[in-house]
C-alpha cells in the first residue's frame, strides 16, 4: 500500500510537472496564457504516466546517460502516439497534430518533441526523481497514504466530469450532422460558448474544434455521396 501511495504521489507530481511545461511552452508559442490539458485540474496524466513508466524501466540503464535518453525518447513517443490514437477513436476528432512539423509520424509525434522528451528523461532519472523520492521517503507511512487517497479522489472524479463533458460535447456535434455546413457552424459555436468546461477544452486544444468541423463535414459529403450512388 505504501508503495502504491508513493507512486501514485509521484504520478500526480509529474502530471502537475507537464502541465506547467505545456503552459511555458504553448504560451511561449502564442504569447497567452492557455490551459492546456484533457481535464479540469492542472495536470496532464499523459507525462505522470511516461514518468512513472521511466521510473521502473530506465532506472535500469542508469549507467548510461545515452541509453537513458534513447529509452525516454521511445518510451514518450510511443505514449504521446498511443494517447493521440485512443482519444481520437474514442471522440472521432484529433486533439493535437504534428503533420506540419518535420519528420513527424502520422502527425501524432514529432522529432522535436521527442528530443526534448529525452532531456526531459535524463533529468527524470539523474536529478528530479531522485530528489523527490528522497523528500517521500521521510513522510510517515500513515500521511503518505493519506496524502494519496486524497489526490486518487480529486484525480478519479475529475477524470469523470471531463470524460462526461466531452461525450456529450460528441454526441451533441453528432445530432447536428443532418444540418447544413452553416447552420452546423453557428450551432457547434453557440454549444462551445454556452458552457465554461466547452470553452476551457476547445482552448486547450485550438485544433479540436477545426478538426470537428472538418471531420463532420467531411461525413456529410459521405453521407451524400452514398445516397447519390445508390440512386
Amino acid at each position: 500500500m505504501e508503495k502504491f501511495a508513493l507512486y501514485f504521489i509521484l504520478f500526480m507530481i509529474y502530471s502537475v510537472i507537464g502541465w506547467l511545461i505545456e503552459i511555458v511552452a504553448v504560451g511561449t508559442e502564442k504569447k497567452k496564457f492557455i490551459n492546456r490539458g484533457f481535464m479540469i485540474g492542472p495536470y496532464l496524466p499523459i507525462y505522470g504516466s511516461s514518468s512513472i513508466i521511466m521510473i521502473f524501466y530506465l532506472n535500469h540503464y542508469k549507467d548510461n546517460i545515452i541509453t537513458v535518453f534513447l529509452l525516454a525518447v521511445i518510451v514518450c513517443s510511443i505514449m504521446e502516439y498511443l494517447v493521440s490514437y485512443i482519444m481520437e477513436k474514442m471522440f472521432n476528432a484529433r486533439w493535437w497534430d504534428y503533420s506540419t512539423r518535420k519528420f513527424n509520424i502520422n502527425g501524432r509525434v514529432c522529432l522535436t518533441n521527442a528530443f526534448a522528451f529525452g532531456l526531459l528523461g535524463v533529468l527524470l532519472i539523474y536529478i528530479v526523481n531522485p530528489f523527490l523520492e528522497e523528500i517521500l521517503f521521510k513522510l510517515n507511512d500513515n500521511v503518505l497514504i493519506l496524502i494519496s487517497l486524497w489526490l486518487f479522489v480529486v484525480f478519479i472524479t475529475d477524470l469523470v466530469i471531463s470524460l462526461d463533458v466531452t461525450f456529450k460535447l460528441k454526441n451533441k456535434i453528432n445530432k447536428l450532422k443532418k444540418d447544413n455546413t452553416e447552420e452546423f457552424n453557428i450551432k457547434v459555436k453557440e454549444m462551445i460558448e454556452s458552457k465554461i468546461l466547452n470553452r476551457r477544452i476547445i482552448k486547450a486544444f485550438p485544433k479540436l474544434k477545426n478538426n470537428i468541423f472538418i471531420d463532420t463535414v467531411n461525413n456529410i459529403k459521405r453521407e451524400i455521396e452514398d445516397i447519390t450512388n445508390k440512386k
